[in-house]
């Protein structure tokens, strides 16, 4: 049984006197349907579970008055035996993108009161026609991911408390010590390629078996790619499509800011632009957008139509390349991917602390990963996949004065040279924003 971060976070919004409906969304099989489900076990005396995809007959109960009552009477004729006690009683609405009017009757569902409401959902939003049906200003809103290292640790068997010890080698300047940073960079690569879909976390805890895990990511995929043929509409199918998979391709690249060329030889914005927000709305990836200068606000120095695209799961990345793959990262032999795997995991895990994602590059030859804010001042952020590699854009940037202070992550220990700050890759998620110290 995975634990995961959400279920603290259900717990808080349950606690809250004037509590809204939930709409819990997220990409596809991150967890959302069984965390609501434990979370209704263990909170409510009845759970009223309707799945809109596996049971579409539940759509009659909406179809009409959306007055609580007359809901209710309607569920009652298609859900056998089910009963209605306010104040103890979930009411979950499960894949509610299939059903625009359930999405609609949460507005009078937060009116009523009487009742607990969650709604989950994958690819919301995405269906731009259907947006009038969210009732604005009637809901509360989460998003769940997938697996993040902490919760992939716990999976592993490490206590929280030890989980969260890690978090203190931030705010310091000594090393790790070496038998603690060695076994924790093999976590980290070993989370690289299982990644955090929690059907192949689960899998890999049963079987530690890389490749069970592999056949468990490639048949997510595949319906990843079912939902683009099922949801986008029209040319939007194959263009999403080729966006999706072209992925691995532009990671490769020695200039990563996604091109549209990659997808197809003299192609650009105005044929793949909505594609790849499609994808974006879906889940399946992040953009990072490159900045015109290293300074605070971020995003008003944002160039919108200069970013690169990761995939929001390493682990499906990893999945996507050719057989042995696997065995080349998991081993520290990333090849031609030069560390691009190790780009996505930081993004992944920066994305999930709620930070949106830029870069700052001046050409091919030239490029800072990430920038962050912290500690009140926009930071450069280094990605190395080898702890010899020097960070020569970091150096520049520096020497040119365009930055006070910088992070390099790698899979060296903690450290500090100068006004640089170095720390192992696996220490990502615990620089939190604006709480990391520098000297």
């Amino acid at each position: 049984m995975l634990r995961r971060k959400i279920e603290s976070e259900l717990a808080a919004w349950k606690a809250r006197p004037n509590k809204m409906c939930l709409l819990l969304g997220g990409a596809r099989q991150v967890g959302k349907t069984y965390s609501v489900r434990k979370f209704g076990r263990e909170n409510y005396d009845n759970v009223i579970e309707l799945n809109f995809e596996r049971s579409p007959i539940y759509k009659q109960a909406f179809a009409g008055s959306l007055e609580v009552n007359d809901i209710l009477a309607r569920v009652s004729l298609v859900y056998p035996g089910v009963r209605f006690d306010p104040g103890r009683t979930l009411i979950f609405l499960d894949e509610v993108q299939s059903c625009p009017n359930a999405r609609t009757a949460l507005k009078f569902f937060t009116e009523d009161g009487r009742f607990d409401v969650i709604a989950t959902g994958s690819l919301l939003g995405i269906r731009h026609k259907e947006e009038s049906s969210l009732p604005v200003g009637y809901v509360d809103r989460l998003e769940m991911h997938s697996l993040d290292f902490e919760e992939y640790l716990w999976a592993r068997g490490y206590a929280p408390e030890a989980v969260g010890m890690l978090a203190s080698y931030v705010d310091q300047n000594d090393p790790v010590p070496e038998a603690v940073h060695e076994t924790m960079m093999g976590m980290l690569r070993e989370h690289v390629v299982v990644g955090g879909m929690p059907k192949a976390v689960q899998t890999f805890v049963d079987t530690y078996n890389f490749a069970e895990v592999l056949r468990v990511q490639r048949a997510i995929l595949e319906d990843y790619r079912d939902d683009i043929a099922k949801y986008a509409e029209g040319a939007e199918k194959a263009k999403a499509r080729a966006c999706f998979d072209s992925i691995p391709r532009q990671l490769a690249r020695d200039y990563k800011k996604f091109s549209y060329a990659v997808v197809e030889r003299k192609a650009g914005a105005r044929k793949y632009a909505g594609s790849l927000q499609w994808l974006y709305d879906a889940g399946m990836v992040n953009f990072c957008h490159n900045l015109e200068s290293i300074s605070l606000p971020l995003e008003g120095s944002a160039i919108d139509n200069n970013f690169k695209v990761y995939l929001r799961d390493t682990g499906l990345l990893v999945s996507m390349l050719e057989d042995g793959s696997q065995a080349d990262i998991f081993n520290g032999n990333v090849g031609i991917y030069k560390g691009a795997v190790y780009e996505n995991i930081v993004a992944d895990i920066f994305a999930k602390q709620g930070r949106r994602l830029y870069f700052y590059g001046e050409g091919a030859h030239f490029e800072i990963d990430f920038v962050i804010r912290q500690g009140g001042a926009a930071v450069p952020v280094e990605v190395k996949s080898s702890q010899n590699r020097r960070a020569k854009s970091l150096k520049s940037i520096l020497d040119r004065g365009m930055a006070k202070r910088a992070i390099k992550l790698s899979p060296a220990n903690r450290g500090v040279s100068g006004v640089v700050d170095t720390y192992p890759l696996y220490l990502a998620p615990f620089i939190q924003p604006d709480q990391a110290h520098f000297t």
